[in-house]
């Protein structure tokens, strides 16, 4: 593997990490949103699945880098 294919292989693991990492702290902002001592509020079941798309995109894209990185090194041919 070439140094811009590890480069583009980074740079897609790193936005798939983020991705991940994003979709965690929202999904911690929402649950302490909910349990507000002021005003508490059950956690409803589909704001949480919308918060958990984000990673599965994350975790999808970590899957398949490898043939991301190939896809962008092609179209930027690198």
């Amino acid at each position: 593997m070439e140094a811009p294919e590890r480069g583009a292989l980074t740079l897609v693991r790193l936005v798939a990490v983020l991705l991940v990492v994003a979709s965690i702290l929202e999904l911690g902002l929402y649950w302490a949103e909910c349990r507000n001592p002021k005003h508490p509020v059950p956690v409803a079941a589909i704001p949480v699945v919308l918060r958990l798309i984000p990673a599965l995109l994350g975790f999808a894209g970590l899957i398949r880098a490898r043939a991301i990185a190939e896809w962008i090194s092609d179209k930027l041919e690198l």
